[in-house]
């Protein structure tokens, strides 16, 4: 098949899911895999190869991260139950003082919270992070919506153990660790020098809050009182009735999770916040040594056993499962169990769907055809993901999805053209941030439960989230110089 037809044909089978998911409401999982029978039966591969490349890519996506996604679902939800999203964020606003709260909180959702959901993180966060803002000055509001917005959706898509982070990892051959440490090196700096532009502009103008932000006699969190929990007596406004938006209501995608939220979880007795998020910060940790270590080319069988991410991640829930047991007791870690087991599933299966569709495209001849036009350097490589996962966002409005195929296409020609795998993921991870926008479930929840106007909304979530994208592309160039 000539070139020309191979690059039409998957333009126009990538348009065709767009089409699917947005015209025609096609749930994202079904749009992807009819979208990978389509392009392999298009190509030429005929019936049972298509199938079958479908299904292998489907499989070898799950043998890399699906136990991983498992693990760590099940310790956020369990970490949820247990209350220590709100007074984690609690902390952060006492010990950082008003200046410093933006960065703290942003860095601390988008790093090491990044095992919780992101609606969940949301849900718990926003009604503390929404009491502090005001002690930020006039502009508070738009300072620390910005900041949520641009952590939580960078955690996702390049911090592992964000699911997307994790899903990319895995189709990429990319060892978790690797991943880890080099998302760290990229969503770090991100954050801190995102917020610091935004902040900058927010206090000369950007920001209006007779504009964007509602009406403080409408003030309502949008959020039950019962989900308020864990935040200090005197801190939370009680009593209030739910009051009108102002905008579009947010549609869950994940609803069992926002239900599991509703359950009061002052227990008697709190746990320290280190014992609580102790366990996953050393599987972190464990994870993140084995990388050096392996780097290092050091070979220590023990070592190597505990930090593999399987069994690292896997100590990192026993511990906090034990943890919460002592706290909360089993009865409400065994529901917290069954919301994980329950939630992880849409993951699992729009990840492997994802997978079926780059394997498809390899197949197909399009990683042969791009290796032709790409040179040994790594810029236009990765210019070129990043393009296609910013478009494809656009359009879909799903952050996963868009990284993932965009990460595919790239992917097959990874060692021809001497790019480090890791870089292509964080290149596709920052496309897939660019313009989220009113197709995005997290634009939703961000507008309504911060208290901000739709307008409001596209300046800190769209505007804040953009900025993000390009720098972390830039970081990621800069990391380039050195892989």
């Amino acid at each position: 098949m000539a070139d020309w037809q191979t690059l039409t044909i998957t333009g126009a089978v990538i348009v065709a899911i767009v089409v699917l998911i947005l015209r025609f409401k096609v749930n994202p999982v079904v749009a992807l895999i009819l979208g990978a029978i389509g392009l392999g039966l298009l190509s030429g591969l005929g019936v049972t190869d298509t199938v079958d490349t479908t299904m292998h890519g489907f499989g070898d996506i799950m043998y890399e991260v699906g136990l991983i996604i498992g693990w760590g679902v099940l310790m956020g939800a369990i970490l949820n139950e247990m209350g220590a999203i709100p007074r984690l964020v609690g902390t952060l606003m006492k010990v950082f003082g008003k200046k410093g709260v933006p960065y703290a909180l942003g860095l601390a959702l988008g790093t090491a919270l990044q095992a919780i959901f992101l609606d969940v993180m949301l849900v718990m966060s926003a009604p503390l992070a929404r009491r502090i803002a005001p002690s930020l000055g006039r502009n508070g509001l738009g300072k620390i919506a910005t900041a949520m917005a641009i952590s939580l959706e960078c955690g996702i898509v390049l911090m592992v153990p964000g699911f997307a982070a994790v899903a990319l990892a895995g189709q990429l051959d990319v060892p978790l660790g690797v991943m880890l440490v080099c998302g760290l090196l990229v969503v770090v700096p991100t954050i801190v020098v995102s917020i610091t532009i935004m902040n900058f502009f927010i206090d000369r103008g950007f920001w209006n809050p007779a504009k964007d932000e509602q009406p403080r006699d409408l003030d309502a969190d949008g959020i039950p009182d019962e989900l308020q929990h864990g935040a200090p007596a005197g801190d939370l406004d009680r009593g209030r009735g739910a009051a009108d938006r102002g905008g579009a209501e947010p549609t869950l995608t994940t609803t069992g999770v926002i239900q599991q939220t509703a359950v009061a979880v002052r227990a008697q007795g709190e746990v320290p916040l280190l014992l609580a998020f102790g366990p996953m910060l050393v599987s972190l940790v464990l994870i993140g040594g084995g990388a050096f270590v392996t780097m290092a080319g050091v070979e220590i069988p023990v070592l190597q056993l505990i930090s593999s991410p399987l069994v690292a991640l896997l100590i990192g829930l026993l511990g906090t499962t034990i943890v919460a047991t002592y706290t909360i007791g089993r009865e409400r870690v065994e529901k917290a169990m069954g919301t994980g087991f329950r939630e992880s599933g849409q993951i699992l299966l729009l990840t492997g769907a994802g997978g079926s569709l780059a394997a498809v495209i390899s197949t197909a001849g399009m990683g042969e055809l791009l290796a032709k036009y790409f040179s040994a350097s790594s810029v236009v490589p990765l210019l070129v993901v990043w393009a296609v996962a910013a478009i494809l966002h656009v359009a879909v409005g799903s952050v996963t999805m868009s990284a993932i195929t965009a990460a595919g296409i790239l992917a097959p020609i990874a060692g021809e053209i001497g790019l480090n795998p890791v870089l292509i993921a964080l290149a596709a991870g920052s496309g897939a941030l660019f313009l989220i926008h009113v197709t995005s479930n997290t634009f939703w929840l961000l507008q309504s439960m911060l208290g901000q106007t739709t307008r409001g909304a596209l300046k800190s979530t769209t505007v804040g989230v953009s900025l993000a994208s390009v720098v972390a592309l830039g970081f990621t160039l800069i990391l380039s110089i050195f892989l």
